[in-house]
């Protein structure tokens, strides 16, 4: 995925906008129809994690933290994921320590230290196969626009400092389709960070709050002077998440999201580090792409991988459980005696 455009912005150039606007028109209408595909009813609770627009709204911290929160409930998630950026059609498991993030993709194996996951393109597939697994239940990330699977609950994250952007579809803007016809596909939306509800905000929609949470790690003490890296669709958003850990940001070298590193580029930000004098800090994501070759292993050993984790409102927490005990309720009525 290329870097998003300036464009896309709230504030972004707006003659951009209009001349690629009837291309948006197309691409929204296009997700529409794709979305509005009957899906497959799995025999246990399906729950989806997308959101409105293209790029880092926070999918995978969020099915992280629920991953935990469920599997500490006992109710046993399986993950399913497309695997973006990976060479894997599935389905198949991740494996840590056996997949690389060239096979499923670099999310997927954060995934996988979690909860069982599962890469598929197709979903419904995938949800199969989770089921041979002993899914209690199915976690969906980035599954908003996809119909495979029929979702008992669909959550929605939002970036509240970016929001919806300009406010147009790709490539017009960063919304995969108009706000108001997808939001009918969502039960809630968690917005995520600091800000307020953005223009266009589904007003009808459950709006709870979260932040992201950076984690200094243990081995870089604070106020370190260090020169970061990173393959995001927002990269200041690593930048901003750095200062308020203390550390002494001496420069932020940008990727496009899901950026598969090259030796060249590992050998030029060890040798930056080492003429300036820093330590080095990426993301959790960027480093789970760094195996299997010997220039990006001696950059995963001098790196320190900066962990984010999702803190949500207690309301949302009551929000799930009382969703997914309905869900199992309605299906234990159905399929009782007459």
């Amino acid at each position: 995925m290329m870097r998003q455009p300036r464009f896309w912005s709230k504030d972004g150039n707006r003659l951009m906008r209009w001349l690629l606007a009837p291309l948006g028109w197309i691409y929204g209408g296009l997700t529409l129809r794709r979305v509005a595909k009957p899906g497959w009813r799995a025999p246990v609770p399906v729950i989806s994690i997308g959101n409105f627009t293209v790029g880092g709204g926070g999918k995978t911290p969020t099915a992280i933290t629920m991953a935990h929160a469920l599997s500490a409930r006992g109710d046993a998630p399986v993950l399913i994921t497309r695997g973006y950026g990976g060479q894997l059609a599935g389905p198949v498991r991740v494996v840590p320590g056996q997949h690389r993030a060239a096979e499923t993709g670099d999310e997927p194996l954060l995934l996988a230290a979690v909860a069982p996951t599962i890469v598929a393109r197709d979903r419904r597939a995938g949800a199969m196969m989770a089921l041979e697994h002993g899914a209690g239940c199915l976690i969906l990330d980035d599954a908003l626009q996809n119909p495979d699977l029929i979702k008992d609950l669909s959550l929605a994250v939002v970036d509240a400092g970016f929001g919806f952007g300009n406010g147009a579809c790709l490539p017009a803007g960063p919304l995969r389709a108009p706000v108001a016809a997808m939001a009918r596909h969502v039960d809630a939306i968690l917005l995520i960070g600091a800000g307020n509800k953005p223009e266009g905000f589904p007003a009808k929609l459950p709006c709870f709050r979260a932040t992201l949470e950076p984690q200094r790690p243990a081995s870089l003490p604070a106020g370190a002077a260090v020169l970061a890296y990173c393959g995001l669709a927002r990269p200041e958003k690593f930048a901003t998440s750095l200062r308020a850990l203390g550390l002494d940001l001496r420069g932020l070298r940008e990727f496009p999201d899901h950026h598969p590193f090259t030796a060249a580029e590992a050998e030029a930000l060890l040798a930056e580090a080492e003429q300036l004098g820093v330590a080095l800090v990426t993301t959790e994501k960027d480093a789970a792409r760094f195996a299997g070759e010997p220039a990006l292993e001696r950059l995963a050993a001098a790196s320190h991988a900066i962990p984010v984790r999702l803190q949500a409102e207690a309301a949302f927490w009551d929000w799930l459980y009382a969703g997914l005990s309905s869900v199992r309720s309605r299906a234990s009525t159905a399929s009782g005696p007459a």
